[in-house]
C-alpha cells in the first residue's frame, strides 16, 4: 500500500489498481490514471498522430480526372 496526501494505493487480487480517498470513496477517471502515473504504477499511451487522407485525396482526383478525360 502507497499512501499520499487523502489517498491510498492497492493492488487488488486481479493486478488492477485501486485508488480510495480517505473519507472510503475510490477514485476513478482521469484522476486515477493520473495518481497512477505519477506513482510509477502505469505508463500512459502517448497520443498517436492521425495522418490526414484529406492531403492525398486531391492527388487520386486528379489523376481520375485525366483517365476520364483521356
Amino acid at each position: 500500500m502507497k499512501k499520499a496526501a487523502d489517498l491510498q494505493l492497492t493492488q487488488k487480487r486481479n493486478g488492477k489498481w485501486a485508488v480510495k480517498k480517505r473519507g472510503g470513496g475510490l477514485l476513478n477517471g482521469e484522476e486515477k490514471l493520473k495518481f497512477l502515473a505519477e506513482a510509477g504504477k502505469i505508463k500512459l499511451p502517448t497520443p498517436k498522430k492521425v495522418e490526414t487522407p484529406a492531403e492525398e485525396a486531391p492527388a487520386e482526383e486528379a489523376a481520375t480526372e485525366e483517365k476520364a478525360k483521356a
